[in-house]
Order: C-alpha cells, then structure tokens, then sequence
C-alpha cells in the first residue's frame, strides 16, 4: 500500500540518540540532590512503594541499593515490564529534571501526560549502578505528570533507586489529589485465547495513575493504560472482570463486570474479529485525518488500521519522520478515534519506506523497537504491510519472523496479520515463499490480509471486475495457506481493496463491488475486511484533489465505511 506524504522533518540517527544517551548515563549526579525533590518515597527507604503504583511484580529490596536501605526491585517477565508510576504535582510551562540510578537490562525512567513532547531515558546493559536523566517542559495548561520506571519484558530483575525530580513545585502538593478516581467504564472483552483474555475499558475524569484488574473477585493484574491481558487461564473456561482505578488517594469502586469464556486448546481457524472485523487503513499523515473522526462518529467505523510505521535505524517512527514513542500529533489523531469509538490496529512497512526489520537488524533491538510501539500505543493487533523487494528479502524476513514469535510469546492475545499482494490466483510466489518461512520459523500469523488491487495488464485485458476478483483472490489465498496451516479457515483470511479508482487506472473497485464482498466476507466469515483508505473515502474536491486522498469515482462522503461496516464477522 502506499506510504505517507513525503518524509519532511529530518531526524539525528539512531546513532546519535544513543550517543546522547550515553552522555545522560555518565552525568554526575552530585549537586543535582540538592534542589528539591517533587517524588515521594524517592529513595524507597520506607521499606515499601508507599506512593508509587506499581505492577504486582515489583518489590523493595535491601540489596543492592544505591544508597541507604531500600531500593526498586522489578521482576520483569514475558508478559509484564515490572512498571512504578507516580502522579506529581507540577507548574504550567516549567522545565523538570527526572534521573534515577538503575541496575539491570533495558531499564527505563520517564514522564507522561506532560503536555508536550513526552520524554524518557534508557540504558541497554547496566550491569552496575548507573544515572538516567531526562528533561521535559510542562504544557500551558498541564497542572501534573506521571513519572515512571519500569524495566522491560523478559529482560529478567531491575533495580532502581534515589529517582528525583527537580523543578518548581505545583499547588496541588503532589500525588492524585484528595479524592480516590471514579470507577472506570465501558469494561469491553476485545479478544480471547485459550490461556488469555484481552480487556480494555474508559478512563474516568479527574487523575488516574494506573488500574487494577479483578478476575473472579481477586486482584490479577495492575496497568498504567486502558487495556490489559489477563494469562494463564484455563481453557474453555468462564471468567468474570471488573476493573478499578487509582492514584494516591485511594483505589475507585469497582467497574461493571464483564464475562469472557477462553477458547479451547489447540485448533483452527483465526482469532474472534469482534470490533475489528472492519478495519480500514488510515493515512494519518495526508492532511485527510478528518476523514477517520468522521467515519467514526458518523459511520459506526469501530477499528482503523494506522499507516505507517517504517525504520529509521532501530527507531520507529511515522512517514512524518516523527518517533512513534514522541509524536504529539499522531498520537492526538489515534488518541481522538480511540476516543470516537475506533480502536487502532498498527501497520508496519507500506510499500514505501524502510519497514524496521530492514533498517534494525539485530533480533533483540528490533524486538524491543516493535515492544516500544505496543507499549506506547497500547495496542493489542499489529499487522505487518510487506511488500515490493521487502517480501522476497528472506534475510530480513527470519529477523522479523523471529521477532514476532518473541512478541507474540511477551504479550499474550497479540493478534498478528501480515498484509501481502495477491492476483486472483493467489499469492504471488515471492508470497508464498513468505508464509512458508513464517511457518518454518513458528511465527503464528492470524490473519493473511491480501491487498486485492493492481493485479496488471494480465487480468485488465477483458475488463477488471474487482469485486469477482477480491473474492477469487481470498479463495485462492486460503487454498495455499492450508497447504502451509492445514487448519486455517476464512476466518484467518482478510481482504483488503483499494477502493474507486486503483493505481492502475483500468481498475476501478466499486460499491457494487463493495457490496458484493461485503456478501462473501459474511457468509463465509472472513477475519477481517480493509480498504486502502479511509481517508479516501471521498469524491475529489478542494483540498482531496488526488489518487492518495479521493477516490476518483462519483461517490457521496464515507460510501464505501458504510458499505463496509455491515460486516460483522
């Protein structure tokens, strides 16, 4: 599929970042302590994480300390980053310092909801103490910000102590306030396994520092987001859960509970769609980001498919040239769907640009870069958009495919589609070499998201019927991948048209082929339908004057999301 408007802003290297983090490592701490710390309980001497909100995991030790008694010990394992946050009390448009000593891999301390450009700070190997320091400004209006610290997943223990963070002091004297959060709403169960369930809920107003999950009654998990995976779990087994909010005051009312049944062990056939039976792609840096708020709020639009993420060395950053993990106005943009009713699937790749396995070749680093988008995003679905030379770089391919088979193995009820191009006859052979290399390495793919479009002269000969063909090339694609997973079914296939007019301009998808995908898709229940793009979604006018921003058909406004989202599954 295509990629986003031409790169814009150029960034230093990833070398250059780790160049700078190295100087934060080795930056004397010294006079530093001697200004005022805004966090409680800094040092952990109190013994315990007496304000702090930590995951389940995370301790306090005697030993090692960095100074006095007590230090952070954080467990971190395959499916939990072993995080402590704490909520302070800042002022509006005000410089802060945030440092800390650590010991252990991939340990990292950092700032959210400053109003500004979040920051933070890592080191890779710590095998003794060392200081983290970032800094970060304040936004006119932002009145706190959370700290953190957390380790990262399946890197084994962390320690972390004296944290500090110096500036002026807000009028709110720290913490979450003096009232415990309102209970959360909204509890939705957004995938299941056979060991998991996935869950994700609505934040309440007012300061939350984290949540708690409860299942059948007792406490399971903490998490810093509005989504979190409940693990091992029994299979074809019902469980029951509710969710409660927190920060210094105190811990929320319970919210309402939901039910989940998981799935029984071994078998076939893709993961439920749910919501994300119709997830269309979103270029969200086209300048047609209107088009995906719309779609949401006037189209019933529930899940949307974010284009893209590429490479930028080990840093993955969006066609805008911005870091996923420091982009204001990417993040606003999903932030604002999510909050309409559309929840995100990330992209990786495009047909353009440098897709991370191509740019990170080292398995560990490329695994963390694809976590860092996860953690950031808050994402339970990923797909990856390989195509053009990228599809037949086999080299590049085992790298990616390992690293999926690590992330799919740290965060239980992942969803992994990969998008790949098709003829009506199926994959083409570089594909097919594709799936089998995904196989032999043990990556599991849910879904095969087929991009139907620009097949070429060969199949324009005659007149394209798109739809005949969309539905000829889902048939034809799940006929292979059953030579490869015997036990697939429709529901591990997805369909993605471009729709109105193609790149090759003798092929036109229609809404009469709409419609008759859409048929297909319901009778034989596909995994998922998509469409190259919701922000095309549109005739040509005013400012959507070309291929990558209307259609180039006569159609009214959100034709084609209307069609589509009356599949259900």
């Amino acid at each position: 599929m295509r990629h986003p408007r031409p790169l814009i802003h150029l960034l230093a290297g990833s070398a250059a970042v780790l160049l700078a983090g190295a100087f934060a490592l080795t930056a004397s701490v010294g006079p530093a302590f001697a200004a005022t710390n805004l966090l409680t309980n800094p040092g952990f001497e109190t013994g315990s994480l007496s304000g702090w909100n930590c995951s389940s995991i995370d301790s306090v030790t005697a030993s090692p300390v960095h100074s006095g008694s007590h230090a952070l010990q954080g467990a971190a394992n395959n499916s939990d980053d072993a995080q402590c946050t704490q909520t302070v009390s800042v002022q509006p448009n005000s410089s802060y310092t945030l440092t800390g000593w650590v010991e252990g891999n991939y340990v990292f301390i950092g700032d959210t909801g400053t109003g500004t450009s979040d920051t933070d700070s890592w080191t890779p190997s710590a095998a003794t103490w060392q200081q983290l320091s970032t800094t970060f400004t304040t936004g006119a209006s932002t009145t706190s910000v959370i700290v953190y610290v957390h380790g990262w997943y399946a890197q084994g223990t962390y320690f972390a102590d004296d944290l500090a963070l110096s500036g002026a002091a807000g009028g709110g004297g720290g913490g979450g306030g003096g009232s415990a959060p309102a209970a959360p709403t909204g509890l939705t169960v957004t995938g299941t396994s056979s060991s998991s369930v996935s869950l994700s809920w609505t934040a309440p107003s007012g300061t939350v520092t984290g949540y708690n999950v409860y299942q059948n009654g007792t406490k399971a998990l903490s998490a810093t987001g509005t989504s979190a995976t409940v693990t091992g779990l029994a299979a074809s087994t019902t469980y029951s859960f509710a969710v409660t909010a927190t920060n210094s005051a105190g811990e929320s009312p319970k919210s309402g509970s939901v039910s989940a049944t998981t799935s029984a062990s071994g078998g076939g056939g893709g993961p439920p769609p749910g919501g994300f039976a119709v997830a269309p792609y979103a270029d969200l840096t086209n300048n047609q980001e209107p088009m995906l708020n719309s779609a949401a709020t006037q189209a019933g639009l529930k899940a949307f498919t974010t284009a893209f993420v590429i490479g930028s060395g080990c840093t993955p950053i969006w066609g805008d040239t911005l870091p996923v993990t420091n982009d204001p106005t990417v993040s606003g943009e999903i932030a604002t769907a999510e909050s309409d009713g559309a929840q995100p699937i990330v992209s990786f790749g495009g047909s353009s640009g440098i897709e991370l396995a191509q740019s990170c070749t080292n398995l560990s680093q490329l695994t963390a870069a694809y976590q860092s988008v996860i953690n950031t995003l808050h994402v339970t679905h990923i797909d990856f958009d390989i195509e053009g030379a990228a599809i037949a770089d086999t080299a590049d391919n085992a790298t990616r495919f390992q690293a999926i088979k690590a992330l799919e193995s740290a965060n239980p009820g992942l969803v992994v589609s990969v998008t790949i191009p098709v003829l009506p006859t199926g994959p083409i052979a570089s594909g097919d070499a594709f799936l089998q290399q995904a196989q032999s390495i043990g990556a599991r793919i849910d879904i095969i998201n087929i991009m139907t479009m620009d097949y070429g002269s060969s199949f324009d000969t005659a007149g394209a019927d798109m739809g005949s063909y969309a539905i000829e090339s889902a048939q034809d694609t799940l006929a292979f991948a059953k030579t490869v997973w015997p036990s697939m079914t429709f529901s591990n296939i997805g369909v993605t048209p471009m729709i109105g007019i193609n790149d090759d301009s003798a092929e036109d998808f229609t809404e009469a082929d709409a419609r008759s995908l859409v048929s297909f898709a319901q009778a034989n229940h596909l995994g998922r339908l998509s469409f190259w793009s919701v922000d095309r979604d549109q005739p040509c006018a005013g400012s959507a004057n070309s291929l990558s921003q209307c259609s180039e058909i006569s159609q009214a406004s959100l034709d084609f999301t209307r069609i589509f989202t009356q599949f259900t599954g």
